[in-house]
């Protein structure tokens, strides 16, 4: 039995790395296979550069370019909508020295316009829900009489006027 145990407490390959219930880490191990394909696709710097994209290029250009794809040399492919796609390549070489200010070091040696239809923004803000009237107001208060947590409760009373204040 101990035999046994000796062997689940190295877990697989025996290099110490398990944990309680037969568990290991494995991290190191998807680290490995995913590096060629992260160095492929940009080291990294593509994501970043999709996380950080509206700091970086500012208000007049975060709405009409996105950042597409990364190459080993630095070409960074840019989806670009269709009315801003000659202002911008004559402003390249401007987006390009932002960028790499932002990192800091050349990232990006030049730019790949590609005119099509930009990602969805993220921040997409409608109409304010309607007010309830003191009808629907007296049920929802009723309904949450029973909470005792004052947080999950406002929570769940922001959220029932929020739906109730869509509908119709």
């Amino acid at each position: 039995m101990s035999g046994e145990r000796s062997s689940a407490s190295r877990g697989a390959g025996g290099n110490g790395t398990s944990r309680e219930g037969g568990l290991y880490a494995v991290g190191r191990t998807v680290a490995r296979i995913a590096a060629p394909i992260v160095r492929r696709r940009g080291g990294g710097l593509l994501v970043r550069l999709k996380a950080e994209w509206a700091a970086i290029v500012g208000p007049e250009w975060r709405e009409l370019t996105w950042p597409a794809a990364l190459s080993r040399d630095g070409a960074l492919k840019l989806r670009v909508a269709p009315a801003a796609a000659l202002e911008l390549q004559h402003c390249a070489p401007l987006l390009v020295e932002r960028i790499n200010g932002h990192f800091g070091r050349a990232v990006v040696t030049r730019l790949l316009l590609q005119q099509g239809p930009l990602p969805l923004p993220l921040e997409r803000g409608g109409p304010a829900p309607r007010p309830l009237s003191a009808e629907q107001d007296r049920a929802l208060e009723a309904r949450l009489s029973q909470i005792a947590d004052p947080e999950l409760k406002a929570a769940l009373g922001r959220l029932g006027r929020a739906v109730a204040g869509k509908g119709d």
